[in-house]
């Protein structure tokens, strides 16, 4: 019911910039906070970034003082600007989305994922 569109993956340097876009649509009554999390090869799932509607965002330890989250004024959608992009930061990003829908039932909405590769 709710649909997260994200955009924004690809292949980069080390030490370059990346933004990850994600949208979400549906029948949503309010979101409460959305986020990125990733999953590398061989390694569990992980908080990258998450932003609350307040405006509160919470890090990871990996990529503290170099990503940034924030939302649109509209609070549907998150963008995550990747700084100094470091090989260990290569995964599948997940968007997702807290919230709940019009009839009040809470929701937890993942994105289908998009890669991002840091490389020479």
């Amino acid at each position: 019911q709710v649909h997260l569109v994200e955009s924004g993956g690809g292949l980069v340097q080390p030490g370059g910039s990346l933004r990850l876009d994600c949208t979400a649509s549906g029948n949503i009554f309010t979101i409460n906070a959305m986020g990125w999390y990733r999953q590398a090869q061989g390694k569990e799932r992980e908080l990258v970034a998450r932003i609350t509607s307040g405006g509160g965002p919470d890090y990871g330890d990996s990529v503290k003082g170099r990503f940034i989250i924030s939302m649109s004024a509209t609070k549907t959608t998150v963008y995550l600007q990747m700084n100094s992009l470091k090989p260990e930061d290569t995964a599948v990003y997940l968007c997702n989305a807290l919230g709940y829908y019009t009839d009040f039932k809470s929701f937890d909405s993942w994105g289908q994922g998009t890669q991002v590769t840091v490389s020479s």
